[in-house]
C-alpha cells in the first residue's frame, strides 16, 4: 500500500505545538477523578484504578490507530528502548501517586502547577543530554530561559497561596506543596527516555505499549506493600469499586493527552514541548475552582495569588515554546540522533524520516487482525461494565461547567487529532 506524503504547508513545529496544547487540555481533564482522595479513598487505590485504566486504553489504542503488526515490527526493530520505556512508566506511577497526595492536601487548582516544574528539569535535560538550545539564537534563549524563570515565579506565588490558610491547613499545605514538587521532579526525568526513544525513530504509539508494563507493575506493588499485601489491596478495591469507572475514565483521558505529549516531544523536543503541555494547569485550574469549587476555601489575597500565579507560569510556558528551534539547533538535534544511531547500528536516514513525520514502515500495508478487533471490543465492554456498577460519589460538582469543559476537551481532540494524522499519519 503506497503512502501519500502529507502536505508541506504543514510545518512540524505547528503540528507539534498544536498536539502540546491538546495535551494540556486531557492531561488536566485526567486529574479530576483524583478528587475521590477527598471522600477518604486511598491514594494508592486511585492511583491504582488511573494506572488500570491506562494500561487499558494504552494496549487499545495503538492498535485501532495503527495495528498490532506495525506496533510489533516497530519494537523488534528497536528492542533496546524497552527497558527505557519500562523505566520510563515506573517514574511516572510514583509521579502520579504524589500527585494525589498533592491534590489532597491543598487542592487540584494549587497542586497542578507546581508539579509542573518538571518544564524545568525538562528543559535541563534536553540541553544537557539532546543538545536542544545548542545553536540556538540569543533571542531564542532569552525566550526559554525567561519562560523557565516565569514558571519558577509562577510556583513561589501558588506555594504562598497555600499560606493564606489556617495553622491547621498550612501543615497539610507544606506535604502537599513538598508532594507536588517532587512529582515534577520525577516526570522532568521520565522525559529522558522519551526524547532517547524517539532521536531513535520510535514511535510514540509503539512507545507507550512498553511503557505501561512499568505503570501497571510499579503501582501493584506500592499498592500491596501500603495495603499489606494483596488481600488487603483486594479490600481496598472492593470499596473503590463504586467509583472505578471514574478512575478508569481518567486513566483513558490521561492517555489521551500523554499521547499527544509524546508527539509534541517528538517533534519540538523536551525543552519546548513540555512546557506547553504544561498549559494543563489553567485546566486544572479551571476543573478544580469552575467544577469543584475549591478556591471557594481561599481567602481573597490567596485567590489572587492562585490566579496570578497560574497566569506567570502559563506565561512562561508561551514563551518557551513559541522559541522556535533555527537552523543551527536542528543541526544539534540531528548531531544527537546520529549519536543515537550508532550507538545502537540504526538506520540514520531511516531515522531522520521519521523524525520529519514519514515511516518506512507504515508505507508496508498491514492486513488487520481479527484479534484486534476483539481486543478493542474487550476494552469498551470493560468500560460498560464499570459505568454499570459506579454510583454518585458525595463530591459537590458544577454540572454546567463539566459540560463546558469536557466538550471543549472533546473539540480540541478531534480538531488535532486530525491536524497530527493529516501531517504524518500518527509516525
Amino acid at each position: 500500500m503506497r503512502r501519500v506524503d502529507p502536505p508541506s504547508s504543514l510545518s512540524l513545529h505547528s503540528v507539534g505545538g498544536a498536539c502540546g496544547l491538546a495535551a494540556g487540555a486531557w492531561l488536566g481533564a485526567a486529574e479530576a477523578p483524583t478528587k475521590l482522595v477527598t471522600v477518604g479513598y486511598s491514594p494508592f487505590v486511585i492511583s491504582l484504578g488511573m494506572v488500570a485504566g491506562v494500561f487499558l486504553a494504552r494496549w487499545t489504542l495503538p492498535m485501532v490507530l495503527k495495528g498490532a503488526t506495525y506496533v510489533w515490527q516497530d519494537l523488534r526493530e528497536k528492542p533496546h528502548l524497552a527497558v527505557w520505556a519500562v523505566l520510563a512508566g515506573m517514574l511516572w506511577v510514583v509521579a502520579n501517586t504524589l500527585t494525589i497526595f498533592a491534590i489532597r492536601d491543598v487542592g487540584l487548582s494549587i497542586a497542578f502547577p507546581l508539579w509542573n516544574t518538571n518544564s524545568l528539569v525538562g528543559l535541563f535535560w534536553g540541553w544537557l543530554l539532546f543538545s536542544e538550545l545548542r545553536g540556538a539564537g540569543a533571542r531564542d534563549r532569552a525566550k526559554v530561559l525567561g519562560g523557565a524563570l516565569a514558571i519558577v515565579g509562577g510556583a513561589c506565588l501558588l506555594a504562598w497561596a497555600t499560606t493564606h490558610q489556617d495553622a491547621g491547613a498550612r501543615e497539610h499545605a507544606v506535604r502537599g506543596v513538598t508532594a507536588a514538587l517532587a512529582a515534577g521532579l520525577l516526570w522532568g526525568t521520565m522525559y529522558i527516555p522519551y526524547r532517547k526513544a524517539y532521536l531513535s525513530g520510535m514511535n510514540p504509539l509503539s512507545f507507550v505499549t512498553v511503557f505501561t508494563f512499568g505503570e501497571l507493575g510499579t503501582m501493584l506493588a506500592l499498592a500491596a506493600g501500603f495495603h499489606g499485601g494483596w488481600s488487603g489491596l483486594q479490600a481496598e478495591l472492593v470499596r473503590v469499586r463504586p467509583a472505578l469507572f471514574w478512575l478508569f475514565l481518567g486513566g483513558l483521558c490521561w492517555v489521551l493527552g500523554d499521547l499527544f505529549q509524546q508527539y509534541a516531544a517528538k517533534y519540538i523536543g523536551i525543552g519546548r514541548g513540555i512546557p506547553l503541555s504544561n498549559t494543563n494547569q489553567l485546566w486544572g485550574l479551571a476543573w478544580g475552582a469552575l467544577v469543584f469549587g475549591e478556591m471557594a476555601a481561599l481567602s481573597p489575597t490567596g485567590q489572587l495569588l492562585v490566579v496570578a500565579g497560574s497566569v506567570v507560569m502559563m506565561a512562561g510556558a508561551l514563551a518557551i515554546s513559541f522559541a522556535e528551534a533555527p537552523a543551527a539547533e536542528q543541526r544539534s538535534w540531528r548531531a544527537a540522533m546520529e549519536r543515537e544511531c550508532r550507538r545502537y547500528g540504526l538506520d540514520p536516514q531511516r531515522t531522520e524520516a521519521n523524525l520529519q513525520g514519514r515511516d518506512s514502515i507504515a508505507q508496508e500495508g498491514h492486513a488487520r487482525r481479527w484479534w484486534e478487533y476483539a481486543v478493542a471490543a474487550v476494552a469498551a465492554a470493560i468500560f460498560l461494565w464499570l459505568a454499570f456498577g459506579t454510583s454518585r460519589q458525595p463530591i459537590p460538582i458544577s454540572i454546567p461547567w463539566l459540560l463546558v469543559l469536557s466538550a471543549a476537551s472533546l473539540v480540541i481532540l478531534v480538531v488535532v487529532g486530525a491536524l497530527l494524522w493529516k501531517r504524518t499519519r500518527f509516525v
